[in-house]
């Protein structure tokens, strides 16, 4: 059962890789809001960490990559950095947890340094998935912030874009595969421990007591020497 939980953890993290590069390269982190008469239907246009695009009547599609870094807002500024972060943190993850399983050859099958490789592949995991949470909360946050806001024009609001979404979906799959690793790593350690221990059969007991009553004593061969 412990088995097949780490492969489990394995796809679900690599799954999360798989989302946290999405997330990252998707340009739907902001969405044109149709709140008002003065925007422009046909078009929609999506902001996204690296470039903006323009979509006009779904048939022509325009990007441009950001001039600056200083002219994006701070949480973008922000996201940019911890996203490549958490993609960097997952491929570490995946890697590491891949030599902490048991049908791989990684330290020669030694069971305490695999389960040392699993704590540590779990908690990169989690740290992975708390990255890709931060901006992606932050970045709703200040969307639903300024469209309540009156004092920001209509023009400027945006609504939550696709790329948010499956941003909240990768923290979950990268959050309960470091859960469960690190679940998988007590039941291991404890059984490995419990291995190392001596012990002995009743076989070596009973011939062990057997030797212990043949084998005179030198205080009861001094008495005899006596009578």
């Amino acid at each position: 059962m412990r088995a097949k939980l780490e492969i489990l953890a394995l796809v679900l993290g690599t799954m999360g890789l798989v989302g946290t590069i999405a997330v990252t390269a998707m340009p739907m982190w902001k969405v044109t809001a149709y709140i008002g008469s003065n925007l422009i239907v046909m078009e929609t246009l999506w902001e996204g960490l690296w470039m903006a695009c323009i979509r006009q009547a779904d048939i022509n599609m325009q990007c441009k990559v950001y001039d600056s870094l200083l002219i994006l807002p701070a949480d973008i500024q922000a996201a940019r950095g911890l996203m490549c972060a958490s993609i960097t943190l997952a491929v570490l993850a995946v890697l590491v947890s891949v030599c902490g399983m048991r049908g791989t050859d990684c330290c020669h099958d030694d069971s305490r340094g695999k389960n040392v490789i699993l704590l540590v592949g779990g908690c990169l995991f989690v740290v992975s998935s708390l990255a890709t949470l931060l901006p992606v909360s932050w970045s709703t946050n200040t969307i639903v912030r300024d469209f309540y806001n009156p004092l920001v024009l209509e023009a400027q609001k945006r609504e939550i874009g696709q790329a948010l979404y499956v941003g909240f979906a990768t923290f979950l799959l990268l959050l309960i595969a470091g859960v469960i690793l690190l679940c998988c790593y007590g039941p291991r350690h404890r059984k490995d421990e419990e291995e190392k221990k001596p012990y002995f059969t009743v076989e070596e007991d009973k011939a062990g007591m057997r030797m212990m009553g043949r084998t005179p004593s030198s205080d009861t061969y001094r008495q005899s020497q006596y009578v």
